[in-house]
């Protein structure tokens, strides 16, 4: 009895070394079967045709496609326009996007063959950019660049001031004028960098008045409601040599009623209209024969409910000085308004032309009254609103003598 616990004991043992053997050993015929491939026919058919084809598809071939970047990586005081250029040779660009470091990309045109690409406008000054680049040569496979330069920080800059201010309401004569703090020399590179649109659409051509006043407008006075948008880019314009804009802003305003008056300097009135209608015919007085008012359309530039007029400060000497003017608007730049008048008595406005060469109305000293005719017209005009001088024994206002490019024709204007 106990000799047979102990041979079935020792038999057991051997049973399970045996299986151990014969599974390593099956284990091992599948991890050469495997390796192999399968026969010996079809082990040298995976070896030439499967392994060697397999090898040829995952070498990667280098991209023939060259890539080229100008201004080279880490280049610095890089011109603001002209320096930039992205070229391919041996293939064909697909993809380039310059940005600065705050994301704001450059805009840029690839070329119709492919071979280069340059930005559609400058670049900003003291700012870095970042290019990357991609092109395929005839096989599809792609080659990419990266670069990084900075551009030039100029030690001479000129800004613009401009008229109107951000969300003012103006009236429908109002021009986008943009006055200039150095003379510029490339006019054309500064007007491509600004950019002025209307909601809704309407033609929109730029005018320079000597080379520091850049004026915009469209053929005729803004329609009613319509809303001005201006995108200044002029950070990094070379408007002078080594002079550089400075400005990158944006701004709008909106037009407000249509009112356009007129004054007939013969019949001593003017007319106010507003929308298309008539709503008030007031007494006026004019220039004198001696110092007429100028004929032409003009737009109100400036409100003052009391300023001071000094003839010295236009070329009339000491012959007037008065330091409360009230309800005064700007006409020209010359010093022509429409005002009130409080010294010459009633009577005079609607049959005597007796002023310096301004539009005058009936008011009281100090501007306290609005029930005057003066008080009446300032509390109801914008500026940008529109006053035509008619049938003045004087020649026409110059376009550039206030905000009055309206007396020039489309034609001149765009010329």
């Amino acid at each position: 009895m106990n000799g047979q616990p102990i041979s079935g004991t020792t038999t057991g043992r051997r049973r399970r070394g045996t299986r151990l053997g014969a599974l390593a050993t099956g284990a091992l015929l599948l991890v050469l079967t495997a390796c192999g491939g399968g026969d010996a026919d079809g082990g040298a058919k995976g070896g030439k045709d499967g392994a060697g084809s397999g090898a040829g598809k995952q070498e990667i071939a280098a991209s023939q496609a060259v890539v080229t970047i100008a201004p080279k990586d880490g280049a610095d005081a890089v011109a603001t326009s002209g320096a930039l250029k992205v070229t391919a040779q041996q293939g064909k660009l697909t993809s380039v996007t310059v940005s600065d470091t705050e994301g704001h990309k450059v805009e840029g045109k690839v070329s119709a063959d492919g071979s280069t690409w340059e930005p559609l406008g400058h670049l900003s000054a003291s700012t870095q950019y970042k290019v990357h680049a991609i092109a395929k040569d005839a096989e599809g496979r792609e080659s990419a660049k990266d670069t990084t330069f900075s551009t030039l920080t100029p030690k001479n800059t000129f800004i613009g001031h401009y008229t109107p201010e951000n969300g003012q309401t103006v009236g429908v004569g109002m021009p986008v004028s943009i006055n200039f703090t150095r003379g510029i020399t490339d006019p054309e590179a500064v007007e491509r960098a600004i950019k002025v649109t209307a909601e809704p659409s309407v033609e929109i051509e730029g005018h320079w008045f000597g080379n520091d006043r850049l004026d915009f407008r469209p053929e005729n006075y803004w329609a009613a409601g319509t809303k001005v948008t201006v995108q200044l880019n002029l950070d990094g314009v070379e408007g002078r040599p080594g002079v550089y804009g400075t400005q990158k802003k944006t701004f709008s305003f909106t037009i407000g009623r249509r009112q356009v008056s007129t004054v007939d300097a013969s019949a001593k009135t003017m007319k106010v209209e507003r929308d298309g209608k008539i709503i008030k015919t007031l007494p006026i007085t004019a220039g004198a024969p001696s110092t007429t008012t100028y004929n032409g359309q003009m737009v109100i530039s400036e409100k003052y409910k009391v300023t001071r007029m000094n003839g010295a400060t236009v070329g009339f000497g000491g012959e007037y000085d008065i330091k409360d003017v009230p309800h005064a608007m700007r006409l020209s730049t010359s010093g022509t308004f429409v005002h009130g008048n409080y010294w010459a008595s009633a009577s005079t406005f609607g049959s005597a032309n007796v002023s310096h060469g301004c539009v005058g109305l009936r008011d009281t000293r100090g501007a306290g009254d609005s029930t005057t005719p003066a008080a009446w017209f300032y509390d109801r005009s914008l500026i940008g609103d529109v006053i035509v001088v008619k049938n003045s024994k004087d020649k026409q206002i110059q376009p550039d003598n206030g905000l009055n490019g309206w007396n020039m024709s489309w034609s001149e204007w765009k010329s």
